[in-house]
């Protein structure tokens, strides 16, 4: 196989194990968890944002697993109580989307059913080396992306 040819299987392999592995602990979050995978990953990231929030545009930006139905998503979230949204009171055009504690109550309860898919449908396949190298390699292309997005 040509050097070429072994790029394009390791991102098709990446793809499907993806793929895979999200939909086997969407699958076990859908049946033991709290929230929906989707709303798991928004609320982490607001989590990590702290009190201020985030801008819909950075929450666009930040989650994983829902970037083309973020709005609609965070307004799910907002009438289920776990976040708020409140308009910017310096620019009208930008809303932030803020956790509260019932968000945070959700991601706590959740948090168990998603760390033991990650172990059941992804880690346990990897050893500790592989774990590494997988680990590093991506994130070289992650901050590719950031740096090539951030112009």
């Amino acid at each position: 196989m040509r050097e070429d040819e072994h790029r394009v299987e390791a991102w098709r392999a990446l793809l499907m194990a993806h793929n895979a592995a999200v939909r086997a602990i969407e699958s076990d979050v859908q049946r033991n968890g709290r929230i929906p995978l989707t709303w798991y990953d928004v609320l982490l990231e607001l989590r990590g944002a702290g009190e201020q929030g985030l801008r819909m545009q950075e929450v666009a930006e930040r989650v994983v697993l829902s970037r083309t139905r973020v709005s609609r998503l965070v307004d799910e979230m907002a009438r289920s109580g776990l976040v708020r949204k409140q308009p910017d009171p310096t620019d009208k055009r930008v809303t932030w989307a803020v956790i509260n504690d019932e968000g945070r109550a959700a991601l706590r309860e959740t948090a168990p059913v998603y760390m033991r898919g990650i172990q059941e449908h992804f880690a346990r396949y990897l050893t500790d080396e592989e774990t590494a190298v997988i680990t590093a390699a991506l994130l070289r292309v992650a901050q590719a992306g950031d740096d090539i997005r951030l112009g």
